[in-house]
């Protein structure tokens, strides 16, 4: 199970927390650069609100002072109409700042979401290797919303409070300095206060979103996995192991609670206070007639309200803070660069091309476009700075060619084909296509002429029909029944209640694992690659079935180099070469009569799937044998 709480991304959370580095958070405010009519519209419409709540105090101010001063004589009525044009103010201004908020959120979401999935299309496959899909899901999603929601909403906390805070400052020091002041003494104390508290309040909120993340987790895998628990009999170990993750989240929730337990009544407490001492030393102003009924009620309502954007400043500060490690994460992905990319030379020669008419026998890279043939010279390999995984690979294949790889699981065989199609690049040694090294052609040239059928075939949401032309999004309905019908799968497709147009459910959640890879083998064909890999292609499909996709390779295998790795090896008796894979080594190579004589590894593994073979027939035959 991917456990985020223990997966070391390399970002401390407190630590991060500790600081606000402004070069991060300018990048990140740049997405809201493009919405600057909005982003001016929604502090606009802060301030307003801002401004009309400081207004109210002071109509009830002179409500109160009319009355005192002439009685039923005062004439209310200039201020019910100032009560009405303000609430009317009021109301619009909201109304203004939930569209923008709601505007730039969704945009800037939208965007840094675009940015990181454009992102994670171009990196090499070794970014994945270390990387959790959780991991990469929860950065594109959690983190995404986190961050919108600040850029957004933090932009109106932030110039709401600020204008609030200067606004009621400004309106108690016109009517009473020395009453102003007193109050004034309480800020620092809340503001510290109010960051301390936010700051642990929204850690432990957030180890109760992270320990609910698990839950969701393990419910995910219970259902999913439920035929296997039961198998095993797993489900008292699961129930257990359940309990424990709920028992993580009824502690993270109490120490959430406690801590708002406590920050509540100390800040009601430090507003008592305040309001208690601007009522003790107004009262008396007003006994002796320094200030009137109106100023200290007024007064009053300006303590009360006071508090609030201190309050919600140091939420937003505490929120910034928290938020770092989610901002550090989110410009990790976006700002990554891919390990395989293509070199400036070629990057000036795709330059130099862009603008050129396409040219039959030429690739955008200014290169040949056909391939001839694939030569691995003296390469090596190893998965980052780890230990080398290949040693010292020598083979040349040409078009027309099919190179089999078999050898021992975790031999290297899967990872040597990789290393071939440029997912990863040799760490000595060299790959040539024609003669030239791979590494001075075009990255997008190369794999665009590939076409991998793998054995854990994955197929997207959609019909089968979008699946298949998956491999070539110009191909015409023939050519996509064209390709189904070589690959074996035409078949079982018109066997289906809606054929081409059958939806086949999420990760082809509808499909077998033997229809799966026959629509994954069309979709290669249809691509109509110069380099075709199969991967254990045929491991969930029949036997008869596998003699039917042999026969149809022939023809699309013809004038293309091939690569097949297989367990099987009744399926690859008449590949042009056999190479045998073990240890990072090719310790046997020649065809499959030259490897029979040798009477090596392959010879050995050869007669014993045969033997088996023999075996499961006369059992079939006879039952009393088995």
């Amino acid at each position: 199970m991917f456990d985020d709480a223990n997966y070391d991304d390399g970002f401390d959370e407190l630590a991060l927390a500790k600081r606000v580095r402004l070069s991060l958070w300018k990048k990140l405010f740049a997405y809201t650069r493009p919405y600057r009519r909005e982003v001016i519209l929604l502090a606009g419409f802060a301030v307003l609100t801002a401004l009309v709540d400081v207004s109210f105090p002071l109509i009830t101010r002179g409500v109160i002072d009319a009355v005192d001063a002439h009685g039923l004589e005062a004439n209310l009525w200039p201020y019910a109409f100032a009560y009405f044009a303000a609430t009317t103010l009021l109301s619009a201004s909201v109304g203004g700042f939930i569209w923008a908020g709601g505007k730039i959120r969704t945009h800037v979401s939208y965007d840094i979401r675009r940015d990181g999935f454009e992102n994670l299309q171009r990196l090499s496959f070794s970014f994945y290797d270390f990387r959790p899909v959780g991991w990469l899901m929860a950065r594109m999603t959690s983190d995404c919303e986190r961050l919108s929601n600040i850029l957004a909403w933090g932009i109106l906390d932030f110039v709401w409070g600020v204008t609030m805070m200067v606004g009621i400052a400004v309106a108690m020091l016109v009517m009473n300095v020395k009453l102003a002041l007193l109050v004034l003494t309480i800020i620092p104390i809340l503001l510290w206060v109010s960051a301390k508290f936010q700051k642990r309040i929204l850690g432990s909120a957030r180890e109760v979103r992270r320990t609910n993340s698990r839950i969701t987790a393990s419910y995910n895998e219970s259902i999913m996995g439920v035929l296997t628990s039961k198998a095993f009999v797993r489900e008292s170990a699961n129930l257990d192991e359940f309990r424990g993750l709920t028992n993580g989240m009824y502690d993270a929730s109490v120490r959430n609670l406690t801590l708002a337990a406590i920050y509540v009544p100390i800040v009601l407490t430090l507003a008592s206070l305040a309001t208690g001492l601007a009522l003790a030393v107004g009262g008396f102003d007003l006994l002796v007639g320094v200030i009137s009924v109106g100023t200290l009620i007024a007064f009053m309502a300006y303590t009360r309200h006071f508090f609030d954007p201190v309050e919600q400043l140091g939420r937003w500060f505490a929120e910034l803070q928290m938020a770092q490690a989610s901002a550090e994460r989110i410009m990790s992905l976006v700002e990554a660069v891919p390990d395989i990319r293509d070199s400036a030379a070629v990057q000036e020669a795709l330059a130099r091309n862009r603008d050129l008419p396409p040219r039959q026998h030429y690739a955008e890279d200014g290169g040949a476009a056909r391939i001839g043939s694939i030569e691995v010279k003296a390469m090596s390999f190893a998965y980052g700075n780890g230990t080398p995984v290949l040693h010292d690979i020598n083979f040349a294949v040409t078009a027309g060619e099919t190179i089999a790889l078999v050898g021992p699981t975790g031999g290297g065989k899967s990872t040597l084909v990789n290393v071939i199609c440029r997912f990863y690049e040799p760490t000595s040694g060299s790959v040539l296509i024609d003669g030239v090294d791979y590494r001075s052609r075009g990255l997008h040239w190369l794999q665009s002429n590939l076409g991998m059928v793998l054995q854990q075939a994955h197929v997207f949401s959609g019909t089968i029909r979008d699946n298949i032309r998956y491999g070539k999004l110009a191909a015409s309905d023939e050519e996509i029944v064209q390709a189904a019908t070589t690959a074996g799968a035409h078949g079982f497709i018109l066997e289906m209640e809606k054929g081409y147009d059958t939806e086949v459910g999420e990760a082809g959640s509808k499909l077998s694992a033997g229809q799966k890879q026959l629509v994954s083998f069309a979709r290669a064909i249809l691509a109509n690659p110069q380099i075709l890999v199969m991967d254990e292609a045929t491991s969930s499909v029949d036997t008869e079935t596998e003699s039917r996709i042999q026969q149809g390779l022939e023809a699309v295998l013809a004038n293309r180099i091939s690569f097949v790795i297989a367990h099987r090896l009744s399926t690859i008796r008449n590949a042009s070469r056999i190479l045998v894979v073990e240890g990072g080594r090719i310790t046997e190579a020649g065809t499959h009569a030259q490897l029979m004589a040798l009477r090596g590894h392959y010879f050995e593994l050869y007669r014993q799937q045969s033997l088996n073979q023999t075996t499961r027939e006369l059992s079939a035959l006879n039952p009393r044998l088995a």
